[in-house]
């Protein structure tokens, strides 16, 4: 379809990059056990959107400058560790500040907006390069090198692998979220926050020195 082929295949890799730790998953985890299904359903979406963004980067060459330019895999490998570093310090701010009695017992974390939870989803999977470099070291293997139209290929196979994506995550968080009715102690709360940011900084360390592939 699309001068693409072995889809199967693809549905399998997509899968299992999805089943692996990192960023999106912890990312998606975090928001679930603070805000709910809701918060974790928006995540997910954040998400998918900043993997529609690495679509059409590759699709459309700017994957192909990352993988060509050093100095460009760099600069891009700095926001998203900066990036990531902010979120990491809010989690641990969070966790110093001790909740009143009466939200701590009802909810995770403070409330926060699920269009923020969007606009952070988005960034901290647009902003990661190594998921740019992958869609391009990826989908040109299911693609046929007589495809008629090879952008038209690339965004066929970015839209099944945003969808995938999708779908785990959303189910992902449907099955973490009943953990958030245990209504914990206020310990509870700024123990999960404080884990949530050393984590994200080891997130944000881990990209840093991230070499270019």
């Amino acid at each position: 379809m699309f001068g693409t082929h072995s889809l199967a295949l693809f549905a399998l890799t997509a899968l299992v990059l999805n089943l692996t730790p990192g960023v999106d998953l912890m990312f998606t985890l975090t928001r679930t056990l603070q805000q709910g299904v809701r918060g974790g359903l928006v995540a997910a979406l954040g998400i998918a959107a900043g993997c529609v963004v690495h679509t059409l980067a590759a699709a459309f060459g700017l994957a192909a400058l990352l993988a060509a330019s050093a100095a460009a895999f760099t600069a891009l490998k700095g926001f998203g560790a900066a990036y990531l570093v902010w979120l990491a310090i809010g989690m641990l701010r969070d966790a110093a500040r001790p909740a009143p009695a009466v939200v701590a017992a009802a909810t995770v974390a403070p409330p926060m907006s699920l269009g923020r939870t969007f606009r952070q989803a988005l960034l901290t999977n647009a902003l990661n390069p190594k998921v740019a470099i992958f869609f391009l070291a990826l989908l040109p293997q299911f693609i046929d090198a007589n495809a008629p139209n090879k952008t038209l290929a690339f965004l066929f196979l970015g839209a099944c692998f945003v969808a995938q994506g999708f779908t785990f995550l959303a189910l992902f968080a449907l099955l973490v979220a009943p953990l958030r009715r245990w209504q914990p102690a206020d310990a509870w709360r700024r123990s999960l926050q404080a884990s949530s940011g050393l984590l994200f900084a080891g997130l944000a360390a881990r990209l840093a020195f991230a070499e270019r592939p």
